[in-house]
Formats: C-alpha cells, sequence, structure tokens
C-alpha cells in the first residue's frame, strides 16, 4: 500500500511538471530526458549511492543526527489527538525521512477519523507535496516556521520577490531573473542575466557561481506552502501549535520514560 501511494505521488507530481514544461514552451519529460527536455541516451549514468547496512539488523536504517550521533536504528511516526490518544503509528528504518512515511499514517487516520479539519505537524513535515496531501483532503495544515538553508551573509529566500503576473523573479537589486526550465523534481528554475550580475555591486551576497548568473527556484506546488504560511499567522494555527507540545511530544516522553522506548534493546 505505501509503495502504491508513493508510485502515485510521482505520477500526479511528473503529470503536473510536464503539463507545466508546455506552459512554458517546453519539451515534456520521457525516461530519456534530461532535465531541458532534450534526449539523454549518451548520458553517463548517475553515481550510485552507497548505503550501509547492519549485518544483524538489515531491515534497520543507519540513523544521522548531526554529525556524531550516528546508528543502525528505526523510526516511528505516530499521530495523536487533542487529548493525546493515539489514533496512527508507522514504524521504519531509521534512514527514511519522516516526511516519506506521512502519507501512511495520514491515510490511515483519515480513514477512521473523516471529522479531524486541521493536522499539526513539525517542520521536517513542511514540504510542498504534504501540504498539498492535507489541503487536497479538505483539512488545513498547521506548520512551523522554517528556517533557511542560505549560508550565513547570503541574502535569503524571501529577499527574492515573486511576480506571479509575470512569472519571475525580482533581486534585492531589482533585476528579473526569467524563467529557465521546470526540473525532474517540479521545481521551476529562475536565471539571472550574468552580463548584469557581473558588476553588481552585491554579488557577493547572492551568489558564488562561477558563471555569474544566480538561480533562484520555485515548486509547482509552492502556493500550497504558501497557504500554510497563511494559517501559522492565524490566532487558530498558533494555538492549535502550541498544543503540540501538549500531545505528541507528550505521547514520545511517556513512550521513553515509561514504556522503555529510549534505547533499543
Amino acid at each position: 500500500m505505501a509503495e502504491h501511494r508513493v508510485h502515485k505521488y510521482k505520477r500526479e507530481l511528473m503529470a503536473e511538471i510536464n503539463e507545466d514544461r508546455k506552459k512554458h514552451g517546453k519539451k515534456p519529460f520521457d525516461d530519456n530526458d534530461d532535465d531541458n527536455g532534450n534526449g539523454n541516451e549518451t548520458a553517463p549514468p548517475k553515481a550510485e549511492k552507497e548505503i550501509k547496512e547492519s549485518t544483524t539488523d538489515p531491515e534497520s536504517g543507519l540513523f544521522q543526527k548531526g554529525e556524531k550521533e550516528r546508528c543502525f536504528a528505526y523510526t516511528a511516526t505516530v499521530a495523536c489527538d487533542q487529548n493525546a490518544f493515539i489514533l496512527g503509528v508507522k514504524a521504519a528504518p531509521g534512514n527514511v525521512h519522516d516526511s516519506q512515511v506521512f502519507s501512511d499514517v495520514f491515510n490511515e487516520v483519515k480513514q477512521r477519523f473523516p471529522e479531524i479539519r486541521a493536522i499539526v505537524v513539525d517542520a521536517g513535515y513542511k514540504t510542498p507535496g504534504i501540504c498539498r496531501e492535507i489541503i487536497l483532503a479538505g483539512m488545513k495544515p498547521v506548520m512551523p516556521y522554517k528556517r533557511p538553508m542560505t549560508k550565513d551573509g547570503y541574502f535569503r529566500k524571501h529577499e527574492y520577490v515573486y511576480d506571479e503576473y509575470y512569472d519571475c523573479y525580482l533581486c534585492p537589486e531589482n533585476q528579473v531573473l526569467k524563467y529557465s526550465t521546470t526540473n525532474r523534481e517540479g521545481y521551476r528554475e529562475y536565471k539571472s542575466n550574468p552580463e548584469i550580475c557581473r558588476s553588481c555591486p552585491s554579488l557577493q551576497q547572492c551568489t558564488q557561481s562561477k558563471n555569474f548568473t544566480k538561480v533562484v527556484t520555485r515548486h509547482i506546488w509552492e502556493s500550497y506552502i504558501e497557504m500554510a504560511e497563511d494559517i501559522r499567522h492565524t490566532p487558530e494555527g498558533k494555538e492549535l501549535y502550541r498544543r503540540r507540545g501538549e500531545t505528541i511530544e507528550r505521547v514520545f516522553a511517556d513512550a521513553k520514560e515509561k514504556h522503555g522506548m529510549r534505547y533499543t534493546l
């Protein structure tokens, strides 16, 4: 069932990616295309990713938190109601991100408790796909502020203003970044004019690109993230997120303190 939902998600995303590419005059992707929509049959294969596996428990996954904490483990994704009663649980290998398990738990809870109208999650679940899934189910995604991953000393993403009418971005120096392509991950790429950027006084705060080109990306489902941001600022959104510390956090605290789940024995 989980694998079926993953394939369904990918099919829906690729259909919208190709629709977006056609709208911008780009060739839709097929299995032999590269990210620019060009035939790519002779391109070198992608580098294989090395995955470490436990010799005693191969179903576990290598969990990594920060630079020091690395161990073979499992994760538990849990949903509860406003009274901290558990509604759904899903265990997964430690190398599977929480957001990948979300759909299984969400669908279990949605089917059993259709009266639920809001889903409160932490920043790890704040992705375009999850926001879309919750909103299309007729519920409100309640999510916290997620700190940008921008390096210190560089402009933040929000400082590049999106113009929906002209489908472009404006940089802090009021220059236009035009649409370039929509990649396989579902992100539209907007690129600056290198001839203008070359002599820009803010270049060092903008990009390290050797060809003086700034690229800003926007997911084709970005509007769902923006809807979640609007909810975050409402009194209801703030109150619901405050309750998270009294409910699901208590569930995990009880599991560790009262049920011996702080460590795997």
